[in-house]
């Protein structure tokens, strides 16, 4: 069996100073993009209308856009759905500016007057037609900040019965991180934020989480494996031994996502960035995030051996992969019997 990072033996920790900067220069830019673009919210949370209709030929999307601004429908979103011939269009509240709130029927009238101009009169069917208040907008804006607090909160007691506080502390900081990056990336990029991308972000907190807590999980048994080693060799330790399973779980996760994101359609597109994204910011702050704040923690607030104050700030003496010397040296070092 062939086995990648058998031996891998990399000062993670080492960077990162590198790695706050350079997380801390991307976050910069996406609050730029959110202070003075915002995101993007769809018509589940703004509220509108969205009909999705069949026409008997392809027509540029372009075309069947110029046709809604025509009939005041102007920045009303349109993508393909499903096929070729199929089309979904999103008006949100206040797009007609003559009609203002007029509601389902009102908005469908005006998809299909346009429809009548661009593609022809009996040339296409309308098959659905869907619409959300605002009233209904704000509250699933509400209920997905509270289900993104919830998640923080039961983490946060999860681990500190699992581990300790500093552990929780830890994870809930790169966690948080990640919701913050995946938040600008979207501003950035622009991508409609629905409750698909909502549940896209959420599903990247747990994958992250889980990512963070193996880790920690492997700190935990070294640290009672090797008590002579400090907490900067046993972080460097814990992280490569796991970073053959990291590699494999996250470039098969990742190459899913990358099929969605290439093959998808445009409804399922967004989803797919947020958690492309995702997969690779969750996999950095579990190493470079999680790790370091661990490490700064146990420096101020030390535990029962104060094992992170010898080591903060500076690369120890003797390597990092030196309490892992079983698994890469014919001449292990003995370590203390675990209680």
């Amino acid at each position: 069996m062939i086995r990648l990072f058998a031996n891998a033996n990399y000062d993670f920790i080492k960077w990162r100073r590198v790695a706050f900067s350079l997380t801390g220069g991307i976050m910069l830019i996406g609050a730029i993009f959110l202070a003075t673009r915002g995101l993007n919210y769809s018509i589940e949370f703004t509220g509108g209308t969205s009909v999705q209709f069949e026409v008997a030929h392809r027509v540029e999307t372009g075309k069947i856009r110029a046709a809604l601004d025509q009939v005041g429908l102007r920045g009303a979103d349109i993508y393909n759905f499903g096929s070729d011939t199929s089309y979904q269009v999103r008006a949100r509240l206040g797009a007609n500016a003559s009609e203002g709130d007029a509601g389902t029927q009102a908005v469908a009238d005006s998809v299909a007057r346009a429809l009548d101009q661009s593609v022809g009169q009996g040339q296409y069917q309308i098959a659905q037609r869907q619409s959300v208040g605002p009233k209904v907008g704000r509250e699933l804006q509400g209920k997905a900040l509270l289900a993104i607090l919830v998640s923080f909160l039961v983490t946060l007691i999860y681990l500190a019965v699992r581990f300790e506080w500093r552990f929780g502390l830890a994870a809930v900081v790169a966690t948080a991180h990640d919701i913050v990056a995946t938040i600008a990336f979207i501003s950035v990029m622009h991508l409609e934020v629905s409750l698909v991308v909502v549940g896209a972000v959420l599903t990247v907190v747990g994958y992250s989480l889980n990512d963070t807590i193996i880790i920690f999980d492997r700190v935990r048994e070294n640290l009672r494996k090797y008590r002579r080693q400090n907490l900067y060799e046993i972080l460097n330790l814990s992280i490569n031994e796991t970073l053959p399973r990291s590699v494999l779980t996250h470039g098969t996760t990742i190459a899913t996502t990358l099929s969605l994101l290439i093959l998808g359609g445009e409804v399922i597109r967004p989803f797919a960035w947020v958690m492309s994204f995702g997969i690779f910011t969750g996999t950095f702050s579990s190493i470079y995030i999680a790790a370091p704040v661990l490490l700064w923690i146990e420096k101020r607030w030390p535990g029962e051996d104060a094992r992170g104050a010898r080591a903060f700030g500076s690369r120890p003496a003797t390597t990092p992969s030196a309490p892992a010397a079983p698994a890469m040296s014919s001449q292990p070092r003995t370590p203390q019997p675990t209680r």
